[in-house]
């Protein structure tokens, strides 16, 4: 079902039964992960899918209806026509343009060198452990995304991403000690320097002591940060500005973080980069927190058009059965200059978080965390592994007492973010 001509004959069909206007989001994807388990290479799998999504209006009310797989075009039509007698009329929001194939992104990497990557990894850890027990999995997926629609619109890309996870776990008596590092890149993936980095981490956690507790200063490396942009990107959503749950809905133009922060959406940097969103909008670069002050909310075509703005190229789909929403989807922190031991070396007495258990802290910005991997720190050199401890804050207070950011970004999930001090957080720990 999922070729060009039976796009274009769903367009066709969607007109004739008396839409006023149809479009036809198409998605292929191939993916290849290779899995390790207790150090030994455990599965290979070959998982392939395929969806179509036709989105229509008759007299003005939207109708949407999905297919995996074949199914009869005039199925489809009729099912979306009949779904949208159930919707109230709205505005219709389509792009215009002409045909345009963007350039293919990434390169697709066969099995074996998967399994070479992920067999180097594991060995790197237990030539020093061998006592440990590794996890593995790595990904080689190949996307495909085509989107037209009856205002000439039809924009298709291609894109493959690496991605990479590696764990150790270790059991000393009654102490049970997992460590996780991955990254996600285009063309070649360099598991052995998360290999490296479990090592640190494992040598830090040699020792459990107590954490220093009340106020203290708190590190959170990069890939713990992720717990406070998450609520800053959900803080400058336009749908939660429409909504009145953003705390900063009258703040454009004013000073929201500390003046360290500049956050900004860069369409052609890294793995989650993507030349169009999921209503035919080309992406652009958008620069949200500039030096700490609040530039602009992103937004998809119907919450621009409510507040005014107009979209900024950032309305996507959850999933193909979804209609689009406000999205980010490649998020860059702007990173400083020092490496994570040279911000370990000026905390006089803090802790450094690495992984957390538990969610994001929500829109409101307070969160409460449990440290699953977490050290204590003392004249700028850690001393051991902290436990049973919890740290609590607010995400907007902690962004205006920012110390410092490191150099050493890297991705979680679609945000590029380093590591960063925090001044003050309330720690509550055993001794």
């Amino acid at each position: 079902m999922t070729n060009d001509q039976s796009a274009e004959q769903l367009l066709e069909l969607a007109t004739k039964a008396g839409a006023e206007a149809a479009e036809v989001l198409e998605s292929q994807s191939l993916s290849r992960p290779v899995f390790f388990e207790a150090n030994r290479l455990k599965q290979l799998e070959t998982a392939q899918a395929e969806g179509i999504a036709l989105r229509l209006w008759r007299d003005g009310r939207p109708g949407l209806a999905v297919a995996y797989g074949p199914v009869e075009p005039q199925i489809l039509v009729d099912r979306a026509i009949a779904l949208s007698q159930l919707n109230e009329p709205e505005t219709i929001e389509l792009g215009t343009g002409e045909k345009v194939v963007y350039p293919d992104r990434g390169v697709s990497v066969p099995a074996e060198q998967l399994v070479n990557w992920g067999k180097e990894a594991i060995a790197i850890v237990r030539e020093a452990y061998p006592e440990s027990l590794c996890t593995a999995e790595l990904d080689c997926e190949i996307e495909s995304t085509r989107l037209l629609n009856t205002r000439g619109l039809d924009s298709s890309h291609t894109d493959t991403t690496l991605s990479g996870y590696l764990s150790a776990e270790l059991v000393r008596g009654e102490d049970f000690l997992n460590i996780w590092e991955g990254e996600t890149e285009r063309g070649t993936l360099d598991l052995n320097t998360s290999a490296k980095r479990v090592l640190q981490r494992l040598e830090w956690a040699k020792d459990n002591v107590a954490p220093a507790t009340g106020r203290v200063p708190v590190l959170f490396t990069a890939k713990a940060a992720d717990l406070l942009w998450g609520t800053i990107c959900a803080a400058l959503n336009g749908k939660q500005v429409l909504e009145g749950a953003s705390p900063w809905n009258d703040r454009l133009g004013q000073q929201v973080t500390s003046p360290l922060v500049t956050l900004s959406q860069q369409p052609d940097i890294g793995p989650y980069s993507c030349p169009f969103d999921d209503e035919g909008t080309p992406t652009r670069a958008i620069v949200f927190i500039n030096s700490g002050v609040l530039q602009l909310f992103y937004t998809d075509r119907t919450t621009g058009r409510a507040l005014g703005s107009g979209t900024t190229g950032n309305g996507f789909r959850p999933g193909l059965g979804s209609y689009p929403t406000p999205s980010l989807f490649n998020v860059l922190i702007k990173p400083g200059e020092r490496s994570l031991i040279d911000l370990i070396a000026q905390l006089d007495d803090g802790i450094v978080v690495d992984q957390m258990l538990g969610g994001s802290a929500g829109i409101s910005g307070d969160f409460s965390i449990n440290v699953d991997l977490g050290y204590r720190v003392k004249k700028g050199q850690i001393v051991g592994r902290i436990k049973d401890t919890m740290v609590a804050g607010n995400v907007y207070s902690v962004l205006k007492q920012l110390v410092e950011l490191g150099g050493d970004s890297e991705w979680n999930g679609s945000c590029h973010t380093p590591s960063l001090i925090v001044e003050g957080l309330s720690v509550i720990g055993k001794n």
